[in-house]
């Protein structure tokens, strides 16, 4: 992958991001901002298969040896894969990483809230972009280690300098069945205005009973459930798609006081209109459920899905050839969104020069291995020799190697607004707001109404 600096401006920004929670430990209550991360709906359904769902950070303690390093991990289902890396590195090494699990219904936010308070705080742990602010000042300076040198996205903060080591990197855009576009005769690659969205649809959805189709896009706007997928990653396409990776000029403006670009709100809104009308307004669009999304664009039934590399995640998921495809709700946007949906981060109080020598081996060979084939994960950095499993890693990894990705300034939106937001989805794919003005009015009043709070 090339190289691309992507330094996250975060302090000014996520002032007006994060809501403090009760008690003095400065951390937020960051359960809904874990509900929306990339890797959440995925988690949803694997936490259920961990065999270790929630270790206790007390009997974690009791096997750790002086002088090891303790990772809180925030994704139960790679727990098995993370132990074995822990192996593999005091095998080489000689030194000891404990690693302790937080299980799928226990936020990783919560769990270091109460970690601090006791002082009890691990040496690394999970954090996502916006949740930065509010650990000011406890989190090491990784500027300077040699895994800096092997990736674009490492988190880096304002006042604080290098704070997140990139472990992996997700996608979202628009996922497509590319047997069916072969069929229909659509070629993704051309999928990069308005103009060729709406005759793709229409090609598509003319061969639909041919094809098998249930409908060509996959889009499900269920607020309750599935308010997470476009309050948020829905909702992100507008912040960023077509824009370069370091590029904040739409979630600056939206940080300012909850402002929209009224312009190309109303170019969006049209297109998600058009996955309304593209949609399966009997059984997914309204009141689907995630599970129904995903199963169904794994079964053939949809040649589109809004989602993102973490609904399909084994070559046995689907047999067909998979990609993705931008929302060119403009002329010439021809982006996914890309990079660490969350980073490990060293607490400055901690073992600090065991943790970035733990960093750095994590980037080498030993450690990619196992994160990249055993764990299922893309890897952020440029001279990994290993190619992920995920059926969407190739297209993937074309937009990244070309620098066609934006960045993931979606999660440094205000906190809880997707919840707001979410709502105007369902009721403009309802019918209830009747066109794209009206939605542009509808969500401009709501944003505008959060911020103001």
């Amino acid at each position: 992958m090339k190289k691309k600096v992507l330094s996250i401006l975060l302090a000014g920004t996520m002032a007006l991001s994060m809501t403090a929670c009760g008690g003095s430990t400065g951390t937020t209550d960051t359960a809904a901002d874990t509900a929306e991360s990339t890797e959440t709906a995925t988690e949803s359904t694997e936490a259920a298969e961990s065999t270790e769902a929630t270790e206790s950070t007390e009997a974690a303690e009791s096997t750790a040896s002086a002088g090891a390093i303790r990772l809180l991990n925030g994704k139960p289902e790679i727990n098995d894969q993370l132990k074995e890396l822990a192996e593999l590195y005091k095998s080489e090494t000689g030194n000891e990483v404990v690693i302790e699990t937080i299980g799928g219904d226990t936020s990783a936010g919560d769990e270091l809230k109460k970690m601090y308070q006791a002082d009890n705080m691990p040496d690394i742990f999970v954090i996502e972009a916006n949740q930065a602010a509010t650990w000011d000042g406890m989190l090491a300076d990784l500027a300077g280690e040699e895994w800096t040198d092997k990736t674009g996205f490492e988190l880096v903060n304002d006042s604080m300098g290098t704070i997140g080591f990139p472990y992996t990197v997700e996608a979202t855009a628009l996922g497509y069945n590319a047997d069916i576009l072969s069929q229909a005769g659509v070629d993704p690659s051309t999928l990069t205005s308005p103009d060729a969205w709406k005759a793709a649809c229409e090609a598509i959805d003319a061969k639909k009973d041919e094809l098998g189709l249930t409908a060509v896009f996959a889009w499900c706007a269920e607020p309750t459930n599935l308010g997470w997928s476009s309050g948020t990653h829905v909702f992100g396409q507008y912040l960023d798609a077509g824009l370069k990776a370091d590029d904040t000029t739409y979630i600056d403006l939206l940080n300012d006081g909850g402002q929209i670009d009224e312009a190309r709100m109303k170019n969006f809104a049209e297109f998600v209109g058009m996955m309304n009308q593209y949609s399966d307004k009997d059984h997914l669009l309204v009141d689907g459920t995630y599970d129904e999304q995903v199963a169904g664009f794994k079964e053939g039934k949809f040649a589109f899905i809004t989602q993102g590399n973490w609904c399909v995640t084994s070559p046995d998921d689907v047999s067909f050839e998979v990609g993705f495809a931008p929302y060119a709700f403009e002329d010439g946007i021809n982006t996914i969104i890309a990079g660490p949906p969350s980073y490990w981060v060293a607490y400055k109080d901690g073992n600090v020069d065991a943790s970035k020598a733990f960093f750095n081996w994590c980037a080498g060979d030993s450690a990619q291995n196992i994160l990249v084939n055993k764990a299922g994960l893309v890897s952020p950095f440029d001279d990994c020799q290993y190619e992920a499993t995920n059926p969407f890693y190739k297209s993937m990894k074309s937009y990244i190697d070309a620098g066609n990705y934006s960045g993931w300034h979606t999660m440094l939106k205000k906190d809880g607004l997707q919840n707001e937001t979410c709502q105007v989805f369902a009721d403009y794919a309802k019918g209830s707001i009747a066109d794209a003005d009206e939605f542009v009015e509808k969500i401009s009043s709501v944003i505008k109404g959060y911020y103001a709070e």
